[in-house]
């Protein structure tokens, strides 16, 4: 097995759509995720899993009903399973993301994006 550091800036620079998480790495039964972000995702929960986010680049807001959480670059923030969220970013954002393999995005897999290995 080849081992070798996996660039998070190469990955990210490989693509330009926003809200197409892919894959860059295996971690435990979890997929580490790299995702651009702009605008606003769909209001969502997660009944099963807890929901990592961590801000590479740029300023994330996870809007919740019970009030918001804001992140910049270095920072992050897991959302409780069942809390119904939403991301919003103004301005182009890199996130990281972990969660375990073959989570629904949307918390629906009728309406989740694949999510490609890169």
């Amino acid at each position: 097995m080849e081992r070798k550091a996996i660039s998070l800036h190469d990955k990210l620079s490989s693509f330009t759509e926003h809200w197409a998480p892919k894959v860059v790495a295996d971690y435990n039964g979890n997929d580490v995720i790299v995702v651009k972000v702009k605008g606003e995702f769909v209001w969502h929960s997660h009944p099963e899993t807890d929901d990592f986010f961590l801000v590479l680049k740029g300023r994330l807001t996870i809007q919740m009903r019970d009030g918001d959480v804001t992140l910049g670059a270095g920072e992050l923030f897991v959302v409780p399973k069942g809390v119904e969220h939403r991301p919003v970013a103004e301005e182009e954002t890199h996130l990281l993301l972990i969660e375990p393999a073959g989570t629904p995005n949307t918390g629906d897999p009728a309406t989740a994006v694949a999510k490609p290995r890169i």
